[in-house]
């Protein structure tokens, strides 16, 4: 099914932009996280567990041993977008960052940079860092966790930072000329599809250049994952999942990217909703619904019910 036809993707975008395939090389820099080390918080995110989507050997080997090792997996592709995407990949000392970065950018082939953070850990230094990345011509994004709009939420789910602090990144970062993706998950605890058409149109006033939409995966390793196991907290539906994510899409302007509309999480470390193990049931469900319901853009304008 070409998704592409129905959602802004960011595959597309690429392809359409650079006029050939560019491939995303996931790179693991040992980074921690404020929201674990005692610095914002311990225990880290309710929901987190970052082995349920980054192989954590990869930060024993360098990142020019990751770079080898990733291309030579790269579907076809012969230009790259290193992606930075474990933990909290600003969170170091701006010496380390400057090294870690400036080696992923030194692969021949590499068109430019992404970076996976927290909103409270993003300074001046690194956004002047970042920007001046996009001046050497490098096609850079700032991939900001925020996962709800909702500040009752954030506070939660232990997320260590409010939606002001989010608003005030953003704005900074797109201010400097960097591109930035913002991650939301559909089905915290507490949440209904007009919480997330909420958020969805608090991110589009802020201003964003991407999204990145996931379903709430439970998982070994985390506080959702004992309070799952307790019986404590329920898993998501896929069909629950397809609408509220197909109505987020319709309500997003079309010039914003999406740079993924579900993700997938694999057993044993996946504990629920077991449809997040294949990719797949949900992309084609979404396009589906995009298809009979109306395409990313098409709801906008419509009334929000105030949800109290």
């Amino acid at each position: 099914m070409q998704l592409h036809q129905h959602v802004n993707m960011f595959s597309a975008d690429l392809q359409r932009r650079y006029g050939e395939k560019i491939h995303k090389l996931t790179l693991h820099g040992g980074f921690s996280c404020p929201n674990r080390d005692g610095t914002v918080g311990r225990g880290g995110c309710t929901f987190c567990n970052v082995a349920s989507f980054s192989d954590e050997t990869m930060q024993y080997q360098s990142i020019a041993e990751q770079l080898v090792q990733q291309a030579e997996k790269a579907d076809r592709a012969k230009r790259y977008l290193a992606y930075f995407q474990a933990y909290t990949s600003t969170y170091a000392e701006i010496c380390l960052l400057r090294d870690m970065y400036q080696q992923a950018l030194s692969l021949a082939n590499m068109v430019g940079i992404c970076v996976g953070t927290r909103p409270d850990c993003v300074s001046e230094t690194v956004l002047d860092l970042l920007s001046g990345y996009c001046e050497q011509g490098y096609e850079v994004w700032l991939e900001l966790g925020l996962q709800s709009a909702n500040d009752k939420t954030l506070k939660r789910i232990n997320r260590g930072h409010d939606f002001a602090c989010y608003q005030a990144t953003a704005i900074a970062a797109r201010q400097r000329g960097i591109k930035v993706c913002t991650h939301l998950i559909v089905g915290l605890p507490g949440e209904n599809a007009q919480d997330n058409l909420e958020t969805m149109a608090r991110v589009v006033d802020t201003g964003t250049d991407g999204v990145k939409l996931h379903p709430l995966h439970i998982v070994t390793g985390s506080i959702m994952g004992k309070a799952w196991l307790a019986g404590r907290l329920s898993a998501l539906e896929l069909d629950e999942y397809v609408q509220i994510a197909g109505e987020m899409i319709r309500h997003t302007p079309t010039e914003i990217i999406y740079h993924r509309i579900s993700a997938t999480a694999r057993q044993p470390t996946l504990l629920a909703p077991l449809w997040c193990e294949y990719r797949w049931d949900a992309m084609n469900a979404i396009a589906n619904y995009l298809i009979a319901k109306g395409n990313q853009g098409s709801a906008l304008g419509q009334i929000l019910i105030p949800h109290t």
